[in-house]
Protein backbone atom coordinates (compact mmCIF):
# COMPACT_ATOMS: atom_id res chain seq x y z
CA UNK A 1 0.00 0.00 0.00
CA UNK A 2 2.80 2.05 0.87
CA UNK A 3 4.85 1.57 -2.41
CA UNK A 4 1.14 2.41 -4.41
CA UNK A 5 0.83 5.56 -2.59
CA UNK A 6 4.28 6.58 -3.19
CA UNK A 7 3.28 6.29 -6.65
CA UNK A 8 0.16 7.77 -7.04
CA UNK A 9 2.10 10.66 -5.43
CA UNK A 10 4.26 11.39 -8.39
CA UNK A 11 1.14 11.59 -10.61
CA UNK A 12 -0.52 13.99 -8.92
CA UNK A 13 -0.62 17.86 -9.42
CA UNK A 14 0.67 19.94 -6.57
CA UNK A 15 -1.35 20.41 -3.60
CA UNK A 16 -3.73 23.48 -3.71
CA UNK A 17 -3.42 26.55 -2.04
CA UNK A 18 -5.83 27.09 0.63
CA UNK A 19 -7.95 29.60 -0.73
CA UNK A 20 -8.46 27.28 -3.59
CA UNK A 21 -9.70 24.68 -1.15
CA UNK A 22 -12.84 26.28 -0.93
CA UNK A 23 -13.60 25.94 -4.80
CA UNK A 24 -14.94 22.24 -4.03
CA UNK A 25 -17.43 23.04 -2.72
CA UNK A 26 -18.57 26.35 -3.87
CA UNK A 27 -20.12 25.45 -7.19
CA UNK A 28 -23.11 24.58 -4.74
CA UNK A 29 -22.69 25.15 -1.24
CA UNK A 30 -19.50 27.05 -0.60
CA UNK A 31 -20.82 30.23 0.59
CA UNK A 32 -22.82 28.41 3.32
CA UNK A 33 -19.84 27.08 4.91
CA UNK A 34 -17.61 29.89 4.72
CA UNK A 35 -20.34 31.43 7.30
CA UNK A 36 -20.14 28.27 8.89
CA UNK A 37 -21.21 28.17 12.91
CA UNK A 38 -21.05 31.60 12.95
CA UNK A 39 -24.67 32.48 11.32
CA UNK A 40 -27.02 35.16 13.39
CA UNK A 41 -30.37 33.64 13.71
CA UNK A 42 -31.85 35.57 10.37
CA UNK A 43 -28.85 34.32 8.71
CA UNK A 44 -29.39 30.65 10.13
CA UNK A 45 -33.47 30.69 9.44
CA UNK A 46 -32.25 31.63 5.47
CA UNK A 47 -30.06 28.70 4.91
CA UNK A 48 -32.30 26.25 6.99
CA UNK A 49 -34.81 26.94 4.54
CA UNK A 50 -32.37 27.11 1.22
CA UNK A 51 -31.05 23.75 2.41
CA UNK A 52 -34.74 21.80 3.16
CA UNK A 53 -35.60 23.29 -0.14
CA UNK A 54 -32.49 21.77 -2.26
CA UNK A 55 -32.89 18.06 -0.18
CA UNK A 56 -36.08 18.18 -1.08
CA UNK A 57 -35.74 18.35 -4.52
CA UNK A 58 -32.58 15.48 -4.55
CA UNK A 59 -34.49 12.87 -6.13
CA UNK A 60 -32.19 10.50 -4.04
CA UNK A 61 -33.77 7.52 -2.53
CA UNK A 62 -34.38 7.36 1.53
CA UNK A 63 -31.10 5.50 2.06
CA UNK A 64 -29.15 7.95 0.17
CA UNK A 65 -31.03 10.98 2.09
CA UNK A 66 -30.39 9.23 5.98
CA UNK A 67 -26.42 9.64 5.63
CA UNK A 68 -24.90 8.99 9.07
CA UNK A 69 -21.29 9.63 8.00
CA UNK A 70 -20.96 12.98 8.94
CA UNK A 71 -22.31 13.29 12.11
CA UNK A 72 -20.21 10.54 12.93
CA UNK A 73 -17.34 12.31 11.92
CA UNK A 74 -15.97 9.98 10.03
CA UNK A 75 -13.71 9.91 6.56
CA UNK A 76 -16.28 10.97 3.46
CA UNK A 77 -16.80 10.85 -0.10
CA UNK A 78 -18.99 13.64 -1.72
CA UNK A 79 -19.63 13.50 -5.50
CA UNK A 80 -20.00 17.33 -6.65
CA UNK A 81 -21.61 17.12 -10.20
CA UNK A 82 -21.92 20.72 -12.21
CA UNK A 83 -25.20 19.70 -14.85
CA UNK A 84 -25.92 21.10 -18.18
CA UNK A 85 -29.14 21.11 -19.15
CA UNK A 86 -31.35 22.80 -21.61
CA UNK A 87 -35.55 23.45 -21.19
CA UNK A 88 -36.85 20.68 -19.36
CA UNK A 89 -34.02 17.65 -20.37
CA UNK A 90 -32.76 15.63 -17.46
CA UNK A 91 -29.35 16.91 -18.53
CA UNK A 92 -25.65 15.68 -18.57
CA UNK A 93 -23.19 15.65 -15.75
CA UNK A 94 -20.49 18.15 -17.39
CA UNK A 95 -18.33 18.04 -14.31
CA UNK A 96 -17.87 15.38 -12.66
CA UNK A 97 -15.44 15.60 -8.92
CA UNK A 98 -14.96 13.29 -6.23
CA UNK A 99 -14.15 15.43 -2.57
CA UNK A 100 -12.79 12.66 0.31
CA UNK A 101 -12.24 13.90 3.30
CA UNK A 102 -10.88 12.03 6.66
CA UNK A 103 -11.25 14.38 9.64
CA UNK A 104 -9.16 11.74 11.71
CA UNK A 105 -6.09 12.16 8.93
CA UNK A 106 -6.70 15.50 8.43
CA UNK A 107 -6.26 15.14 4.93
CA UNK A 108 -8.49 15.33 1.29
CA UNK A 109 -8.55 14.54 -1.92
CA UNK A 110 -10.15 15.94 -4.88
CA UNK A 111 -10.34 14.04 -8.15
CA UNK A 112 -11.76 15.06 -11.27
CA UNK A 113 -13.13 12.55 -13.76
CA UNK A 114 -13.43 13.22 -17.73
CA UNK A 115 -17.15 13.05 -18.81
CA UNK A 116 -16.31 10.71 -21.45
CA UNK A 117 -14.70 8.12 -19.24
CA UNK A 118 -16.42 4.74 -20.83
CA UNK A 119 -17.58 2.82 -17.72
CA UNK A 120 -20.25 0.70 -16.70
CA UNK A 121 -23.33 2.25 -15.97
CA UNK A 122 -24.66 1.28 -13.00
CA UNK A 123 -28.69 0.43 -13.22
CA UNK A 124 -28.13 0.41 -16.90
CA UNK A 125 -26.39 -2.68 -18.14
CA UNK A 126 -24.48 -0.94 -20.31
CA UNK A 127 -20.62 0.42 -20.94
CA UNK A 128 -21.21 3.84 -21.66
CA UNK A 129 -19.45 7.84 -20.83
CA UNK A 130 -19.79 8.38 -17.35
CA UNK A 131 -21.55 11.51 -17.51
CA UNK A 132 -24.66 9.81 -19.15
CA UNK A 133 -25.48 8.02 -16.25
CA UNK A 134 -26.70 11.67 -14.68
CA UNK A 135 -28.65 11.57 -18.01
CA UNK A 136 -30.16 7.91 -17.56
CA UNK A 137 -30.88 8.12 -13.49
CA UNK A 138 -30.41 11.34 -12.57
CA UNK A 139 -27.66 11.71 -9.08
CA UNK A 140 -28.57 8.49 -7.88
CA UNK A 141 -27.36 6.50 -11.03
CA UNK A 142 -25.13 8.54 -11.11
CA UNK A 143 -23.49 7.95 -7.25
CA UNK A 144 -23.46 4.05 -7.92
CA UNK A 145 -21.59 4.98 -11.29
CA UNK A 146 -18.68 6.71 -9.81
CA UNK A 147 -19.34 4.10 -6.59
CA UNK A 148 -18.24 1.06 -8.62
CA UNK A 149 -15.73 2.99 -10.70
CA UNK A 150 -13.77 4.13 -8.18
CA UNK A 151 -14.34 1.13 -5.82
CA UNK A 152 -15.25 3.99 -2.97
CA UNK A 153 -18.77 4.06 -1.09
CA UNK A 154 -19.88 8.07 -1.65
CA UNK A 155 -21.61 9.37 0.93
CA UNK A 156 -23.23 12.91 -0.37
CA UNK A 157 -23.83 14.18 -3.35
CA UNK A 158 -23.82 18.03 -4.22
CA UNK A 159 -24.96 19.31 -7.80
CA UNK A 160 -25.30 22.25 -9.36
CA UNK A 161 -27.24 23.38 -12.77
CA UNK A 162 -25.09 25.51 -15.07
CA UNK A 163 -27.41 28.23 -15.14
CA UNK A 164 -26.31 28.54 -11.20
CA UNK A 165 -23.30 28.51 -12.35
CA UNK A 166 -23.89 32.03 -14.21
CA UNK A 167 -26.01 33.45 -12.00
CA UNK A 168 -22.99 33.43 -9.42
CA UNK A 169 -20.69 34.89 -11.68
CA UNK A 170 -23.48 38.13 -12.15
CA UNK A 171 -24.04 38.38 -8.76
CA UNK A 172 -20.46 39.37 -7.84
CA UNK A 173 -20.44 41.86 -11.00
CA UNK A 174 -17.84 39.46 -12.96
CA UNK A 175 -14.81 37.79 -12.40
CA UNK A 176 -11.37 37.73 -12.79
CA UNK A 177 -9.21 34.93 -14.43
CA UNK A 178 -5.80 34.31 -15.70
CA UNK A 179 -6.37 32.90 -19.07
CA UNK A 180 -3.41 30.47 -20.76
CA UNK A 181 -4.87 29.69 -24.39
CA UNK A 182 -6.57 31.70 -26.93
CA UNK A 183 -9.64 30.72 -28.37
CA UNK A 184 -13.03 31.37 -29.21
CA UNK A 185 -16.10 29.79 -27.75
CA UNK A 186 -20.07 30.48 -27.49
CA UNK A 187 -19.46 33.73 -29.79
CA UNK A 188 -16.95 34.93 -27.78
CA UNK A 189 -12.73 35.52 -28.04
CA UNK A 190 -10.57 34.50 -24.92
CA UNK A 191 -6.90 35.86 -25.10
CA UNK A 192 -4.42 35.07 -22.98
CA UNK A 193 -3.93 37.04 -20.09
CA UNK A 194 -6.29 38.15 -17.46
CA UNK A 195 -10.01 38.67 -18.26
CA UNK A 196 -12.37 39.91 -16.74
CA UNK A 197 -16.29 37.74 -17.56
CA UNK A 198 -19.54 38.07 -17.06
CA UNK A 199 -21.92 35.31 -16.46
CA UNK A 200 -22.29 34.09 -20.19
CA UNK A 201 -18.40 34.40 -20.89
CA UNK A 202 -17.32 32.37 -17.94
CA UNK A 203 -19.69 29.47 -18.89
CA UNK A 204 -18.27 29.64 -22.74
CA UNK A 205 -14.69 30.21 -21.36
CA UNK A 206 -15.68 26.86 -19.06
CA UNK A 207 -17.48 24.50 -21.73
CA UNK A 208 -14.51 24.51 -24.62
CA UNK A 209 -12.77 21.69 -24.70
CA UNK A 210 -12.38 21.32 -28.27
CA UNK A 211 -9.63 23.29 -29.27
CA UNK A 212 -7.67 22.99 -25.81
CA UNK A 213 -5.07 20.42 -26.57
CA UNK A 214 -5.34 19.47 -23.18
CA UNK A 215 -9.22 18.22 -23.87
CA UNK A 216 -11.49 17.72 -21.13
CA UNK A 217 -8.28 18.34 -18.47
CA UNK A 218 -7.61 21.88 -19.92
CA UNK A 219 -11.73 22.26 -19.67
CA UNK A 220 -11.47 21.28 -15.81
CA UNK A 221 -8.47 24.35 -15.22
CA UNK A 222 -10.62 26.56 -16.35
CA UNK A 223 -13.71 25.49 -14.20
CA UNK A 224 -11.87 25.51 -11.32
CA UNK A 225 -10.03 29.45 -12.14
CA UNK A 226 -13.69 30.61 -12.29
CA UNK A 227 -15.06 28.85 -9.26
CA UNK A 228 -12.02 29.59 -7.22
CA UNK A 229 -12.74 33.37 -8.58
CA UNK A 230 -16.36 33.51 -7.76
CA UNK A 231 -15.73 31.93 -3.67
CA UNK A 232 -12.63 35.05 -3.54
CA UNK A 233 -15.38 37.62 -4.88
CA UNK A 234 -18.01 36.26 -1.89
CA UNK A 235 -15.10 36.54 0.82
CA UNK A 236 -13.72 39.80 -0.37
CA UNK A 237 -17.25 41.36 -1.19
CA UNK A 238 -19.79 40.15 1.53
CA UNK A 239 -22.45 41.94 2.12
CA UNK A 240 -25.93 40.90 3.63
CA UNK A 241 -27.92 40.92 0.46
CA UNK A 242 -25.53 39.64 -1.65
CA UNK A 243 -25.64 36.56 0.48
CA UNK A 244 -29.48 36.31 0.45
CA UNK A 245 -29.23 36.44 -3.48
CA UNK A 246 -26.47 33.77 -3.22
CA UNK A 247 -28.96 31.62 -1.52
CA UNK A 248 -31.23 32.15 -3.79
CA UNK A 249 -29.23 31.01 -6.67
CA UNK A 250 -28.65 28.10 -4.54
CA UNK A 251 -32.25 27.26 -3.73
CA UNK A 252 -33.19 27.29 -7.72
CA UNK A 253 -30.44 25.66 -9.07
CA UNK A 254 -28.88 23.44 -6.72
CA UNK A 255 -29.82 20.14 -5.09
CA UNK A 256 -27.96 17.89 -2.34
CA UNK A 257 -28.46 15.14 0.12
CA UNK A 258 -26.40 16.85 3.09
CA UNK A 259 -28.43 18.73 5.61
CA UNK A 260 -27.58 22.01 7.57
CA UNK A 261 -26.95 20.39 10.37
CA UNK A 262 -24.16 18.55 8.37
CA UNK A 263 -22.64 21.96 6.75
CA UNK A 264 -22.32 23.17 10.30
CA UNK A 265 -20.45 20.05 11.42
CA UNK A 266 -18.00 20.32 7.96
CA UNK A 267 -17.69 23.73 8.51
CA UNK A 268 -15.64 22.89 11.98
CA UNK A 269 -14.39 19.08 12.30
CA UNK A 270 -13.20 18.83 8.33
CA UNK A 271 -11.48 22.14 7.96
CA UNK A 272 -8.11 21.12 8.91
CA UNK A 273 -8.74 17.89 6.04
CA UNK A 274 -9.98 21.33 3.70
CA UNK A 275 -6.76 22.46 4.32
CA UNK A 276 -4.59 19.51 3.41
CA UNK A 277 -5.27 18.36 0.09
CA UNK A 278 -4.06 17.17 -2.75
CA UNK A 279 -5.50 16.76 -6.25
CA UNK A 280 -5.30 13.40 -8.27
CA UNK A 281 -5.60 12.98 -11.63
CA UNK A 282 -5.84 9.76 -13.88
CA UNK A 283 -3.67 9.37 -16.83
CA UNK A 284 -5.21 7.99 -20.06
CA UNK A 285 -6.07 8.13 -23.29
CA UNK A 286 -8.98 8.72 -25.73
CA UNK A 287 -10.12 8.05 -29.50
CA UNK A 288 -13.05 7.08 -31.52
CA UNK A 289 -14.13 3.14 -30.84
CA UNK A 290 -15.88 0.63 -33.17
CA UNK A 291 -19.52 2.63 -33.05
CA UNK A 292 -17.65 5.85 -34.27
CA UNK A 293 -18.03 7.45 -30.93
CA UNK A 294 -15.34 9.25 -29.18
CA UNK A 295 -14.44 7.91 -25.09
CA UNK A 296 -11.80 8.08 -22.99
CA UNK A 297 -10.30 5.00 -20.75
CA UNK A 298 -7.75 5.42 -17.59
CA UNK A 299 -5.22 3.46 -18.07
CA UNK A 300 -5.24 0.25 -15.57
CA UNK A 301 -2.31 1.22 -13.44
CA UNK A 302 -3.72 4.93 -12.91
CA UNK A 303 -6.74 4.01 -11.75
CA UNK A 304 -5.89 1.05 -9.61
CA UNK A 305 -3.40 3.91 -8.25
CA UNK A 306 -6.35 6.20 -8.00
CA UNK A 307 -8.50 3.74 -6.13
CA UNK A 308 -5.81 2.31 -3.83
CA UNK A 309 -5.02 5.76 -2.40
CA UNK A 310 -8.80 6.60 -1.94
CA UNK A 311 -9.36 3.22 -0.24
CA UNK A 312 -6.82 4.19 2.06
CA UNK A 313 -7.88 7.85 2.83
CA UNK A 314 -11.33 6.75 3.15
CA UNK A 315 -9.78 4.24 6.06
CA UNK A 316 -10.81 5.41 9.70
Amino acid sequence: MESEKRRVKKSRRKKSRAKKIAFIVAGVLGMMLLLGGGLVAYLYNQVDSTVNRINESSGLSKERMNQKTIAEKKPISVLLLGVDRRADEQGRSDSIIVMTLNPNKDQSAMLSIPRDTKTEIVGKGVADKINHAYAFGGAEMALDTVENFLGIPIDYVAEVDMKGFQDAVDLFGGVEVTNDLAFESGGYTFNPGVQTLNGAEALAFTRMRYDDPRGDFGRQERQRAVITAIVNEGVNDFSLSKFTNMLDVLGNNAKTNITFKELRTLSTEYTAAFKNQDVLRLEGQGGKEGDGIYYWRPSSTSLGEVRSYLAELMEQ
